[in-house]
């Protein structure tokens, strides 16, 4: 039966740090099991069951001691259930079952009663072990986390519980060991199983500067890592709170999908009293009340729920709750923030323009004397190119920078100039036949020109793929940037979005989205920075990279961990899965109810007929959530 089933999801709350750890020793945390109650009660109805089919002791023809004391004993959850919900003035299907069980028993059909209270019976446990396996989810996850980390001391490595890890501290991290916190690496190169957390079945090779998340599994190479966040601050714990938060937040077609039981037991009664006064006919009035359920629907939407989110989690998308999963499956509109998002946020040099028989090597060695110094974005993009072809950078003698136009420096006899064209301009330096970007830096030496390097912020490896795939699935791609015209418009080339506006300040990207809104298109909003954050909080959805600023991820309703466009295509695509199955349960229902209760009504279907049915269809709406589920998790 559904309501206990819908209860228990109810009453989801957040693990406390004892019972994570708990959790990870794999001691119980509430999933239900297969109790020697439950097969002492199906065993004892069944038996009563074939007791009075071949009249076993009945003192009186008309009467079955027996049946009355099976129903009574072994009927015994579905009684107390049906009262309680009575006493809160909740109409369940315990309540209309019981109303059936005892019409049955009164007009003396003990063996109907029996076999129905089997076929419940059975039900019951089927259906809790069912929707348990959507809840060990969570402890499936808290199984990835140590107890335990070696830690770094002046004295020594000690091995100490997680709990009393703090951010700074180091930890060593052995091959085949798992990662108990988010940390970077300091020293050591391994690979590293990150599937559980970020959904990449490919090892990632973890060297000094590379990120780490508690929960993943260190393969190779010892790695010390500095930790960053701990406990409920990690990725791993926010997965987990995600997958937990799931019923508490409850979505409004969860809140539908209870009304909606409610209203197909009142549908059912009301069907059962006007085939009584119809016909007169007991045996069809009792089939009605039995063949009536939304089981499926109560207890498979919440599953159907947690299982998208458990799912997402694994793919690397930290959903806050199932509200904002309902809603990501109806957007059509997806805008994009660029810087960050859709791009790494670094600039790069992406191409190399050298003059008047420079090379690119003495192109990059030139300017990167200039840009010793400086701690301009572009600056860094050219240094990383002199380190990546091993040129050594000398330091200049003087250094002069003059903001927004340039540097002027020398080192012994040369004098070098790099910067913009005006700056080149003002220098006495002519540029003649240079095609250049939008981002260029222009070089010179002792008053010739050398060439241009163009440097511009590239966009992520998958971000082309990724918006193809979006609007493979209808959806429409908008990005709002605060980049100039001209590198919006590169950008909408590259990656064939639908829509660009450049030259946005954060509150005009506010007063975008409600302009989209106002057309009456659903968003969602891709975003990183603190700029993002009213924008995130604006659209329909609010999506995170996990690489942005803390203000970004709190504002956010979904967090993408390991920065993968391509994981948010899959978690679109889950939760429009996890629509589609409830909706699917929602219309099966309907049709089921519908056709069984009028085959009931004109004495097509017999009561144990019509309890068969009940529970066939129950299971299968319920199974049809499962397949949500992560693949380790399901039946």
């Amino acid at each position: 039966m559904c309501a206990g089933d819908s209860v228990r999801f109810q009453n989801f709350r957040m693990l406390s740090q004892t019972e994570l750890e708990n959790a990870a020793e794999g001691e119980p945390q509430g999933d239900h099991v297969l109790e020697r109650a439950d097969i002492a009660r199906i065993a004892f109805v069944a038996l009563a069951a074939i007791a009075v089919w071949l009249k076993v002791w009945e003192p009186f023809q008309s009467f079955s001691l027996i049946g009355i004391l099976a129903t009574a004993i072994g009927g015994w959850p579905i009684w107390k259930e049906a009262f309680e919900n009575l006493r809160e003035r909740r109409m369940t299907m315990e309540l209309s079952m019981t109303i059936a069980l005892v019409a049955a028993l009164v007009i003396g059909q003990f063996f109907t009663a029996l076999i129905i209270m089997f076929f419940v019976l059975v039900a019951e446990v089927l259906e809790g072990l069912t929707v348990a396996r959507g809840r060990r989810a969570i402890k499936d996850l808290t199984n990835l986390l140590p107890r335990e980390a070696l830690l770094r001391t002046a004295e020594g490595d000690v091995t100490v519980p997680i709990g009393s890890l703090k951010a700074g501290d180091v930890v060593l991290i052995k091959p085949g060991s798992g990662i108990p916190v988010d940390g970077t690496v300091i020293s050591g190169n391994s690979s590293v199983d990150q599937s559980a957390i970020t959904g990449e079945s490919i090892p990632a090779e973890k060297m000094e500067g590379a990120s780490v998340f508690a929960g993943t599994i260190n393969q190779t190479g010892v790695l010390a890592v500095r930790t960053v966040s701990i406990g409920p601050d990690t990725a791993f714990g926010k997965i987990v709170q995600a997958v937990e938060h799931a019923e508490k937040v409850r979505a409004p077609i969860q809140k539908t999908a209870d009304r909606f039981a409610g209203y197909l037991v009142y549908f059912a009664l009301g069907c059962a009293l006007l085939t009584f006064i119809i016909t007169r006919d007991a045996r069809s009035t009792i089939s009605v009340i039995i063949v009536a359920g939304a089981c499926g629907i109560a207890a498979g939407t919440p599953l159907a729920i947690l299982g998208a989110i458990g799912r997402a989690a694994r793919h690397g998308s930290i959903v806050k709750g199932g509200v904002y999963l309902e809603s990501l499956g109806s957007v059509d509109t997806i805008v994009f923030d660029k810087t960050g998002t859709l791009t790494f946020g670094i600039p790069k040099v992406t191409a190399l323009h050298p003059s008047n028989g420079t090379t690119p090597q003495e192109l990059i060695a030139i300017a990167a004397i200039a840009e010793r110094n400086s701690e301009h974005p572009l600056a860094k993009a050219v240094l990383d190119k002199a380190t990546e072809w091993n040129i050594t950078v000398r330091t200049p003698d003087r250094f002069e920078y003059e903001s927004g136009r340039g540097i002027a420096c020398a080192i012994g006899t040369e004098q070098i100039v790099v910067g913009n064209k005006n700056w080149l301009s003002e220098n006495g330096i002519e540029l003649q036949g240079i095609a250049a970007g939008p981002s260029s830096i222009f070089v010179a030496q002792n008053g010739t020109f050398l060439g241009a390097i163009e440097v511009r912020d590239i966009a992520r490896h998958e971000a082309k793929h990724a918006v193809r795939e979006l609007k493979s699935l209808g959806l429409r791609t908008v990005l709002l940037t605060g980049d100039s015209e001209t590198i919006a418009k590169q950008l909408h080339a590259e990656l064939e979005l639908d829509e660009v506006h450049a030259d946005l300040l954060p509150i005009e990207k506010v007063s975008e989205i409600k302009r989209i809104r106002q057309e009456g298109h659903t968003i969602a909003m891709l975003g990183d920075g603190i700029n993002d954050a009213p924008a995130l909080i604006e659209a329909n959805v609010g999506i995170a990279m996990g690489s942005g600023t803390d203000v970004a991820r709190e504002s956010s309703d979904i967090v993408l961990i390991g920065n993968d466009l391509a994981k948010f295509v899959e978690t679109v695509r889950i939760a429009r899965w996890c629509m589609s199955i409830i909706r699917q349960n929602f219309v099966g229902t309907l049709t089921v109810d519908g056709i069984g209760v009028g085959l009931a009504a004109f004495g097509l279907l017999s009561p144990l007929l019509a309890a068969l049915i009940h529970v066939s269809s129950e299971l299968l709406f319920i199974l049809n959530s499962t397949r949500l589920l992560p693949r380790k998790e399901r039946l």
